[in-house]
């Protein structure tokens, strides 16, 4: 299997909002509790900067994605942030780092300067190991920042890496 990060389109939506709708679903890194429909999906990735996708080069199947827009408007506008998605049957093939770092180049390419994450669950050791092994800093942990899934609240970790 050869994997490629490419701009997401359109034929991608349907993969990419059921990827989304599982980490959603999961309760355990993702903000959001609402799942995407078709026509939700379709304006929430489309408000978006950049949508990228990681796909099998052979099937053109999508295996994961990330959103990259603005953390914050005018004398802030140029921090920008982002979210990873990876399917569940595809976890453990490094997609994530692909991914984290095609976001970094689509980052500097749209102009921002800075890439923070505001809400990195402290239990999510793979993302945050992945992320201080790319160069990302940990501003600190806001206490009980995140309820999970199960209704109990875990630390939450910003990260931002200059880009």
């Amino acid at each position: 299997m050869e994997i490629i990060v490419r701009a997401g389109e359109e034929k991608d939506m349907t993969d990419m909002i059921r990827i989304w709708n599982e980490v959603v679903e999961d309760g355990t890194s993702f903000p959001q509790e609402e799942f995407l429909t078709l026509q939700s999906g379709t304006d929430f990735f489309a408000s978006q900067t950049y949508n990228g996708v990681a796909a099998d080069q052979e099937t053109g199947r999508v295996l994961g994605l990330y959103i990259l827009h603005p953390n914050n408007v005018g004398r802030c506008g140029h921090i920008c942030n982002a979210s990873y998605a990876v399917s569940r049957e595809s976890r453990g093939l490094h997609i994530g780092e692909k991914l984290v770092l095609d976001c970094l180049e689509q980052g500097r390419l749209h102009g921002y300067r800075v890439l923070q994450f505001n809400a990195v669950v402290a239990s999510n050791i793979h993302a945050r190991h992945l992320y201080e092994r790319l160069g990302f800093v940990q501003l600190g942990t806001i206490p009980g920042g995140f309820r999970m899934k199960d209704g109990h609240y875990e630390d939450i970790c910003p990260y931002y890496r200059v880009l």
